[in-house]
């Protein structure tokens, strides 16, 4: 068995090692040479970004995910593509794959083949189940109720299903933007239907942003159009001057004029290069606007030409000739556009590796491994110790991917690590990760590897779902856009928030551990009691880590709890001494951005209360007001503190830090909230109720029965 247990580490290393790889290769296109195209840049939010992050961000505002699923189950237990199922009166309604559907792996369509489809194909994407609609009340109203695909209550809708009401909604969002202009204001059904508007808006912007709805080979058309601009222009200046004109060249040249016209005005993407990148690379455009231009200029620009290629090839299922042209174009865009093929490149490499989720996938499994390592704990040493290695190699190869994204990210953007709501929660949790890692050094018990993948798993999940939003990667408003003080207050505040959550977190696994588990009475080993008092030292000062070290030295003292509670100590110390220094680094920003520094705005008296809070916990433990438990329940309720800070204040929509505004975390967070209250009262549970201080009562040897005394006048036998 030993071997097993040496090799078991190993073998999720390889296992976990070989999985990140894979995602790094390169892969192969199809016939159609798409994934070149969706590397492809273009301008949209104020910044360059290749066509795969276009189709991306609008799916995630429209589905809420970044793919499209192709197939899925009918009612009369079919499976099959939607189309082919819609077909049948019986497989109505239509469902998804069910999370228990293990051997079910339905086709999907990736955001850049999603996008052609839109922009090229509009009579395939229009069947596609793609707009979310969820609340009873809408649905009701526009009597949706049995149409479209459910998936976990979750109802999506093809543009073809919503034709019919797609004026009542457009009427009824106008409306509400309106009557109700502020948005936290607004009532649930209000917020979804203003928010199927914006979608079917960015979804009809994205139709018009490549050709013509009409055109079906629009190469040969734009050839056409370029040659009628000569005799149109003559025949519509000859009829403004009430003189004879050629009326079948002014209408070869306005039919399709009119409807460039509407692209300049609809096109969601700048794809079309400034025609004079030396003075200004800024200066994208969108293809109507494009065509317009050439008829003044007389040359219609070379992308024009390409992307009309592109999309006549791609609409004709030539894929040989539309491989051509996007080769073509990226040559062309090569000499004076290196660095926007370069930045499309990388963010594509960035979305189609999904680093962050992969790695939510090893914080998982890393935490079931420590999980397992902490229970067995004490019982059977080598398998404890055989999943807890285990746990900590998949902790740094989960830490190794978390970093390498988060530094991708940087690089991306230009920018230091927190920019938004969004990067911040990578940040938070990759600095608890990196405690995580810390702590697991020192201790070695599975601790430490229980707080890094914990932590990294949470933060990585709110990211993602602070994601569904759109482009993470936006344009930073003017007051924020200076890379100092995003690199020193921001980046200090926010490790002050990633301490307290850890010390939070060491604490509620002290109360669980202590409550449903004897691990926290077991006795550390001399090089963990060393390791512990020397951090203590380092983080909280050499007197504590002298005082440390003498309590862990003596018989009978050196046990989990002690040494827990002390490094939760130590980390609040530490995240004292962040909060702090970043709260006043962000009192002199404000002062150079807003004239003074202080002025009680919510987000700044967030911060405040991190800081009190802390320095509550330190003075009380100084004190002698709490001891090991009650640290703990302190700590616990730093969580609180710190996610008002973080994300509670937002949600007041007041004050000068209000640009962060967002309403829709309030349930997840008021969860969060009452869950933290929750194991404060477990906490607070008299201590002969947890288990690893219940006395267990001492079994006291029984004296063995003594012989009976002989009775007078009678002999005692002889073998007696």
């Amino acid at each position: 068995m030993k071997w097993i247990y040496k090799t078991l580490p190993w073998f999720f290393v390889a296992l976990f090692g070989a999985e990140i790889i894979a995602v790094v290769m390169p892969k192969r296109d199809g016939a159609f040479h798409i994934r070149e195209f969706g590397r492809l840049p273009v301008l949209l939010n104020g910044r360059i970004q290749p066509f795969d992050s276009v189709g991306l961000n609008s799916l995630l505002q429209i589905r809420s995910t970044g793919n499209v699923p192709l197939e899925g189950n009918g009612a009369n237990g079919s499976w099959g593509e939607w189309n082919e199922l819609r077909k049948n009166p019986n497989a109505q309604p239509l469902t998804e794959r069910q999370w228990w559907q293990f051997n079910k792996h339905p086709k999907k369509l990736k955001a850049t083949a999603w996008l052609l489809e839109v922009m090229l194909r509009p009579e395939e994407a229009d069947e596609r189940p793609i707009f979310l609609v969820h609340h009873p009340e809408l649905l009701g109203e526009l009597k949706l109720a049995d149409k479209g695909v459910e998936n976990s209550a979750l109802h999506y809708y093809s543009y073809n299903e919503l034709k019919q009401v797609r004026d009542e909604v457009r009427t009824q969002a106008i409306r509400i933007q309106e009557s109700v202009k502020e948005e936290k204001q607004r009532t649930p059904v209000q917020k979804q239907t203003v928010k199927l508007e914006n979608a079917l808006i960015i979804y009809e912007r994205l139709k018009n942003s490549l050709r013509p709805q009409t055109s079906d080979d629009f190469a040969a058309e734009l050839a056409e159009f370029q040659k009628a601009v000569g005799p149109g222009m003559a025949a519509f200046n000859a009829q403004q001057e009430k003189k004879e004109f050629d009326h079948g060249a002014l209408e070869r040249f306005a039919e399709p004029l009119n409807h460039y016209f509407v692209m300049s005005k609809w096109a969601l993407p700048l794809i079309v290069p400034p025609s004079n990148p030396e003075k200004s690379r800024d200066q994208w455009v969108n293809a109507g606007t494009a065509i317009l231009e050439s008829v003044r200029g007389g040359e219609i620009p070379p992308a024009m030409t390409w992307f009309a290629k592109i999309a006549t090839a791609y609409r004709q299922n030539n894929a040989s000739e539309f491989n051509r042209a996007v080769a073509e174009y990226k040559q062309w865009l090569g000499p004076k556009f290196q660095r926007e093929l370069s930045k499309g490149r990388r963010e594509f490499f960035y979305n189609d590796t999904k680093l962050f989720l992969h790695s939510i996938i090893i914080y998982i499994f890393a935490f079931v491994l420590a999980g397992g390592s902490l229970l067995t704990f004490g019982v059977t040493s080598n398998l404890s110790e055989s999943l807890r290695r285990s746990a900590f190699y998949l902790v740094l190869i989960a830490g190794a991917v978390h970093t390498f994204a988060l530094v991708f990210r940087m690089v991306l953007e230009g920018r230091p690590p927190v920019t938004n709501l969004y990067s911040s929660a990578i940040f938070i949790g990759w600095g608890a990760m990196v405690l995580g890692v810390v702590l697991e050094r020192i201790y070695r018990v599975g601790i430490g590897a229980v707080v890094a993948a914990l932590a990294g798993f949470l933060t990585l999940l709110i990211a993602h779902n602070l994601a569904l939003g759109g482009d993470t990667m936006e344009m930073l408003r003017a007051v924020l856009d200076t890379n100092f003080w995003l690199a020193t207050h921001v980046v200090v505040i926010t490790l002050g928030y990633a301490s307290t959550f850890v010390a939070g977190l060491l604490a509620i696994l002290f109360i669980f551990l202590g409550i449903f588990t004897r691990v926290l009475t077991q006795k550390l080993g001399a090089r963990g009691a060393a390791t512990a008092s020397a951090a203590v030292g380092i983080v909280a000062g050499p007197s504590k880590g002298i005082n440390m070290a003498k309590q862990l030295s003596s018989p009978g003292t050196a046990d989990l709890s002690k040494a827990l509670s002390k490094m939760v100590y130590g980390i609040v110390c530490f995240a004292t001494l962040f909060s702090f220094t970043g709260t006043v680094l962000g009192g002199i920003w404000a002062d150079q951005s807003w004239g003074r520094f202080w002025g009680w705005d919510p987000k700044e008296n967030g911060a405040l209360i991190i800081v009190l809070w802390n320095i509550i916990i330190l003075h009380a433990k100084w004190g002698g007001l709490v001891r090991e438990r009650g640290l703990m329940n302190m700590a616990v309720f730093g969580n609180v503190v710190t996610s008002f800070s973080w994300f509670g204040v937002n949600m007041l929509g007041i004050g000068l830090h209000s640009y962060g505004f967002m309403d829709a975390a309030f349930k997840w967070l008021m969860l969060f909230v009452s869950s933290q209250l929750l194991i404060i009262g477990m906490g607070l549970l008299p201590k002969h109720l947890w288990r690893s201080f219940r006395t267990v009562p001492a079994v006291t040897p029984q004296p063995l029965p003594q012989p009976a005394e002989p009775v007078a006048g009678k002999q005692r036998p002889a073998s007696a």
